[in-house]
This record gives C-alpha cells, structure tokens and sequence, in this order.
C-alpha cells in the first residue's frame, strides 16, 4: 500500500477507535505529578513584571518567542501571494435572513497554486457583521445542506459515517454536521459565520511536510526538518482570512470571534497569540498543545500527541515527550497572550483527554495578566461545578456534561459572552 494511503488509513482508524484503544492514559488525580509551572510574570532575567506596557513590550514576547521555538514552529519569511475571489451562492437565504458567499483564495508561488474556499454567511443587514470564525472538520457542505456549497476538492478527515469515503467528500455529508453550527441562532443575534475546511490550508496527515501550503514555500530545510508545522499552518491561514476581513465592508473586522473545537481549538489560539486582530477567541476541549496543562500529564500527553500526530508540532516539542518536568513553559502562558482580549475556555466532564481541570487552571494561572489589565478578571476558586458558567471580566470558562463535542450548550455560552463583551465595546 502506498505510505501515503496507509497514513490516511491510520488516521481514520484513530479518528473512530476510542482513544484508551490507542494509548493507556492516566484519569486519576492522585497519579498527577508534582510540578512547577514557568512564571508568567518574571523575565528571562529574573525582573519581576507588575505593568500592563512591561508585560506589552518585553515579557508577552519572549514568552511568544519560546513557543514559536519549541513548539509550534517559526514560519519561513517567504511571502505567498494570495488573490480572493467571491461568488454569491443566495442572496435571500434562511427566509431572507441572509447571503450565502464563497470566497475563494488562490495562493501561489514557485509556480504551484492552492485554493482554499471560505463559506461566509452574513445577515441582510445595512450594518457591518459581527463574525464568528472557525475551522471545520468536514468540508464546508457539511455545514449547509445547501447544493450550491461546493465539496472540497482534495483531502477531507471523517469516513463512511459522514460520508468521506477514501478522504475524499461526498454529497451524502451534505449538512452532516449542521448541529455544530448554529446559524439560525448566530443570524438571530445579528452575526454571521465564516468557515473554512482546515485541510483545505494543510491535510492533515503526516507526508514530511510535502503537503498543503507546505508545499508553496522553497524547499528549504526549514520546511524539511518540520520547523513549522501543521497547527502554525492552520494558525496562519486563520489569519490569512483576517487580512480579507480587513477589505470586506460588510463585515465588522474589530468584532471577529475566533473558535475552535479539540485539534482546531489549539490553532485558534496559537493564531489569537500571534495576531491582535481577533477580537475574542475562545477555545474548546482544545487540551494537550491547546489550553490544559502540560506539566499535569493528565489525559493526553506531550509523547502521545507527538506520536500520534507528528505532523502537528515542530520537532523540537519531540524532546518533552515524557519530559514535561522539563518545559520552561506551559499552557497557562500560551493563554495569558491573548491578553487583555475577551478569552473563553470550555471542557467537557467526560473527555478526560482533554483534561477539564488541566484547561481550567490553565485559565487560572492565565488570569495573573489578565489583572494588569482588569482587575475583575482574576480567576481563583476550584473548577466549577458542571454546566454552571464561570464569568470573571474578561476570562469565561465552563464544564458541562457529555463528550468531546462542540453542542447546542457550548454556543449558547459562546454567544452569551460574546454579546456581552461586544456590547460593552470589548
């Protein structure tokens, strides 16, 4: 069998089997080690910050810095030039209520091209939009049963139960995921939504970074030795869409939400750290690489996220694994960049996976910079109790009930604090 269709295969495998199939994983909190977590709030040179501006000009980069090292990856300098292009798909849809668009990017360079499509539903309104933005797992059609959504043309994740067959979409997915987008409740509060299929920027199987929008840059040997990787691609393609927020006067480019959901929860934050220009993020049952922490190895670990998803980080986080004691960062780090914009965290009782208590104290230890900016944001307490929402200034968080999932629930929190912070001018 040809490396690359068995890679596909053992993707698949691991997407449907349960997770205590493929890897023993500890669920007991007597078992998490003791740890030190890296101070978020003393430099490199032992300074002591106590400033929103020291935090600002000096420590929220060094902390950036030892991220894009050891483990998300430094992007190579080359610029790819990117064209947009837009089709109306309905321009009365959901009762008049809105306007279906495609927007399609063509990225190029080296003489190789790739397209990625973007779905954007936006209310009829003479107001700029308020957007939701996120990644999806399935391919835009899955979102809409709409036959005018094309399917995406190259690799999609899934499998038979949703109509992937081969990683290749059909129209039996039309709409399959549907419950995870709300659109008739974002309309009905005045937003819309953007969303792109994420293998559509990269697939998401490891081939040696040979792939994707790999595979428009030189081939250098930073892109060889897997210095950027998969979750930094997503990040960046993320942003990418922002840079056509910025030149679409239908939409509200200061009031964009970004969202992600497990694998593309950890992207929607690398890519909130790296660009201001995302109003709120908000990350769920993101876990290992994402919002919990590391240093717990609770749940999964830094050795079984590396070995399952290679791909995903740069091969400089391959030296934690089973050796988190030995991070000079963590997660709670990673989410104090987002700072001083609106941040929600959410986790799920049963995905011990993802470890709920770990994203949560992440989002605790997190808050000490959020109080440079807002005193009122200072999370303290234990994890709360299930499906009671923990809203402390500028910091959301909650626990509910069932699986890894993104549900009917997890929205109506997500909204909640979204009309909130953009009602208060965030």
């Amino acid at each position: 069998m040809h490396i690359c269709r068995l890679n596909n295969l053992l993707l698949c495998i691991f997407m449907i089997l349960p997770m205590t199939l493929l890897t023993q994983h500890n669920t007991d909190e007597s078992l998490v080690p003791e740890y030190d977590l890296p101070a978020l709030l003393t430099d490199s040179h032992g300074k002591q910050i106590s400033e929103a501006t020291t935090w600002e000009e000096h420590r929220r980069s060094e902390i950036l810095s030892i991220f894009e090292q050891e483990v998300y990856g430094i992007p190579p300098l080359e610029e790819i030039a990117v064209e947009v292009s837009e089709k109306v798909l309905e321009r009365m849809a959901f009762h008049g209520k809105a306007t279906i668009r495609e927007i399609t990017f063509t990225f190029t360079n080296n003489g190789k091209r790739l397209d990625a499509v973007l779905l954007l539903v936006l209310p009829n309104s003479p107001d700029p939009a308020a957007v939701f933005l996120g990644y999806n797992f399935g391919g835009n059609h899955t979102i809409l049963p709409d036959e005018s959504i094309q399917l995406p043309k190259g690799w999609v994740l899934g499998g038979p139960q949703i109509g992937a067959f081969d990683h290749k979409a059909s129209v039996v997915s039309r709409g399959a995921k549907y419950s995870r987008w709300p659109v008739l409740n974002m309309l009905a509060r005045g937003y819309g939504l953007a969303t792109m299929h994420y293998g559509d920027i990269d697939p998401d199987f490891d081939d040696d970074f040979k792939n994707g929008i790999h595979a428009l840059f030189s081939n250098s040997e930073h892109i060889k030795n897997g210095n950027w990787g998969a979750l930094a691609t997503w990040s960046w393609g993320l942003s990418k869409i922002m840079d056509y927020f910025e030149t679409n006067p239908l939409i509200n480019h200061e009031k964009i939400t970004l969202l992600g959901h497990s694998r593309l929860g950890k992207a929607a934050l690398w890519a909130g750290a790296l660009d201001k220009r995302f109003a709120i993020v908000i990350s769920n049952n993101s876990g290992c690489g994402g919002a919990a922490l590391s240093k717990r190895r609770f749940g999964e670990t830094v050795a079984a996220i590396n070995k399952n998803f290679p791909h995903w980080f740069c091969k400089n986080f391959e030296k934690y694994n089973e050796n988190e004691s030995a991070m000079p960062f963590d997660q709670h780090q990673l989410l104090a960049l987002m700072a001083p914009r609106p941040l929600y965290i959410a986790s799920a009782q049963n995905d011990s996976w993802a470890d709920p208590k770990g994203e949560f104290l992440s989002l605790k230890h997190a808050s000490a910079v959020y109080a440079l900016y807002h005193p009122n944001s200072t999370i303290s307490g234990e994890l709360p109790e299930v499906n009671r929402p923990l809203i402390q200034g500028k910091l959301g968080y909650h626990i509910r009930t069932g699986n890894h999932d993104v549900t009917p629930y997890d929205w109506e929190q997500f909204m909640n604090f979204t009309d909130q912070h953009f009602a208060n001018g965030n």
